[in-house]
């Protein structure tokens, strides 16, 4: 098993899945451009457009992940929607199969953090199947042992999508006109859950905690404006 030292000028292998998403995409460019990782290795059923000296891809048939390769960070941001997935089973195959399958290989190859994408009111509890699959796999995830995992909640993510979802955009119309008195429910920007998912990754803070979508925001403020 890799040793993971965590030490400044230590070089750190980041792992990470869902790179072609709405979150992914931005994750992994900051994580490109960052110089706390010196390998950046993407995990997808397909190819992401991006060419660069740090990344390396490798294709899986989701839910099977196979075996990672030694690891620091792990980096989930696996998700799929009810209209993609036509089933209840379909749509647990990506957001529960799949990321439990991802963190079971993140430990035994030598993880030290895993962070992932849930959503607001994930609980294992829930009687709204959506948010009942991401408390599972968040219950899941955290009995691994792997020694540091972030969930981060969202709420409705806001960001360009390549793929067109038509109620889903029109959601998000309505919620950031009404953003001022939404309160903890605002829409939560792609980009912000990407600065908190490295803000985090940073930290190198172990024991298992959750990031609320306010927090998401206020981490992400605080990059931005230390820039």
């Amino acid at each position: 098993m890799r040793i993971n030292e965590g030490a400044v000028g230590m070089s750190r292998t980041a792992v990470i899945a869902g790179a072609s998403g709405l979150v992914g995409g931005h994750l992994l460019d900051l994580l490109l451009e960052d110089p706390t990782w010196d390998r950046v290795v993407s995990v997808g059923r397909r190819r992401v457009d991006r060419e660069h000296p740090k990344l390396e891809q490798q294709l899986v048939p989701f839910p099977v992940i196979g075996e990672l390769p030694p690891c620091d960070d792990v980096f989930c941001c696996l998700g799929t929607t009810m209209k993609k997935a036509r089933s209840r089973p379909g749509f647990r195959v990506v957001d529960y199969d799949a990321v439990i399958a991802l963190a079971g290989s993140a430990f035994r190859n030598g993880a030290s953090q895993f962070l992932h994408v849930t959503a607001m009111g994930a609980s294992p509890k829930s009687k709204i199947f959506y948010n009942k699959v991401k408390g599972d796999t968040e219950h899941f995830v955290n009995a691994t042992g792997i020694p540091t995992i972030v969930a981060f909640r969202p709420s409705m993510l806001d960001g360009h999508r390549t793929e067109t979802r038509v109620a889903e955009s029109a959601g998000l119309v309505v919620m950031r006109a009404l953003s001022p008195v939404l309160g903890r429910y605002r829409p939560t920007k792609a980009t912000d859950v990407a600065r908190a998912m490295v803000v985090e990754a940073r930290r190198q803070e172990p024991g298992n905690r959750v990031v609320e979508a306010g927090e998401i925001t206020r981490l992400a403020s605080a990059v931005t404006s230390a820039r």
